[in-house]
């Protein structure tokens, strides 16, 4: 159990640093009118969503743990690193925000573009996994 807690408070350390600063450099690129940050992280971490769950569905000893201290790769990885990186909340506001501030026509594309590319994003991930079978 402490091993498993561990993997997922590093995997969330890690997740929580990599979105701040990814999302940050985004905003500080294009601009923070749109929030194109915080779509880029969800797409790219619905698109390592994908990968890893491809992999484990095929049993890949990739997410198999050899050391006993480090509990399961899929704990850091996935509940801890992406359960940080994506951004549910910041991705709810944001759209709230857009709503609220007259844009509901930007809320409405942002809400559809982010789960339609994020859906995208998950499939992609299956998909070159299968290539590499």
């Amino acid at each position: 159990m402490l091993g498993g807690l561990l993997s997922v408070m590093l995997g969330s350390v890690l997740g929580g640093m990599a979105r701040y600063f990814i999302s940050g450099f985004i905003a500080r690129r294009v601009g923070e009118t749109f929030p194109w940050g915080t779509l880029f992280i969800n797409v790219s971490g619905a698109f390592l969503i994908g990968v890893l769950g491809a992999l484990a569905q095929d049993g890949s000893s990739m997410l198999a743990s050899a050391d006993p201290a480090f509990a399961s790769p899929w704990l850091f990885a996935v509940t801890g690193f992406l359960g940080c990186y994506t951004t549910v909340s910041s991705f709810s506001l944001q759209s709230l925000s857009l709503a609220r501030e007259g844009e509901r026509g930007r809320a409405a594309g942002y809400v559809g573009l982010s789960v339609a590319l994020c859906l995208l994003a998950v499939a992609l991930g299956f998909v070159l996994v299968g290539l590499f079978k």
